[in-house]
């Protein structure tokens, strides 16, 4: 069975490795928004099956830096990553936050990182300014694509081979299923809810989102300010 792919509502026997990158000036709620989906989820199914594999074993990697692997996120908050390029297992799932994405964008290391995880993935995910990352690396070169209402015409102007959406939560990107980007900021939330749709089922998903006390637009044309 495929990972992005759930049998009778039923997740996959082992683990899915979920890989969230961190990197200096991400948007905390970029990364934050979808580490607490995946997390609540897995947190769910283990009440729900007790005695069985983790559902999402989730992990935060960082690109190793002179100060160590301490990130600092947009406006201030620290975080502490799992591991760095060197020694972190390539995912299952790879989400690529947004942020302030200029100096990520110019980092070699980072997009080699990217791209090599994005290549050995069964689904990757941008959220917000994420997109640019997923460009740079190029993981994404054409096709739809969605970012921050507020950054649209700059992905436009840099990339101007990508189909730029506006007006949606998030956007399959051609019909494999293997890649998304997500608006801004919350919408990564809806895109992550989605993903735990097609891994696990419908009713894991509507769980997550009622644990955590969120509305769920599954429609990615729902709510936006693009």
């Amino acid at each position: 069975m495929s990972a992005v792919e759930a049998m009778d509502g039923q997740p996959p026997p082992a683990s899915i490795r979920v890989a969230l990158l961190a990197f200096d000036d991400v948007e905390a709620l970029d990364l934050a928004g979808p580490y607490e989906v995946f997390t609540t989820a897995a947190r769910l199914h283990a009440r729900h099956q007790p005695g069985t594999p983790p559902l999402f074993d989730v992990r935060c990697v960082a690109r190793t830096t002179a100060g160590g692997v301490v990130v600092r996120a947009r406006a201030g908050l620290r975080i502490v990553p799992d591991g760095d390029f060197s020694d972190a297992v390539l995912p299952d799932v790879l989400i690529v936050p947004g942020g302030v994405v200029d100096d990520a964008m110019r980092c070699p290391d980072t997009l080699a990182w990217i791209a090599r995880a994005a290549a050995s993935a069964r689904v990757t995910a941008s959220v917000c300014t994420g997109a640019f990352l997923l460009a740079a690396a190029g993981v994404v070169r054409d096709g739809a694509v969605t970012t921050h209402w507020e950054d649209v015409d700059d992905l436009r102007r840099q990339f101007p081979r990508l189909d730029v959406r506006t007006g949606v939560r998030w956007v399959q990107h051609g019909g494999a299923g293997r890649l998304f980007t997500s608006a801004g900021i919350s919408a990564g939330i809806d895109l992550s809810l989605h993903l735990v749709e097609r891994l696990a089922g419908r009713a894991l998903a509507g769980r997550t989102a009622r644990q955590m006390d969120t509305p769920w637009h599954p429609d990615p044309q729902g709510v936006s300010h693009a």
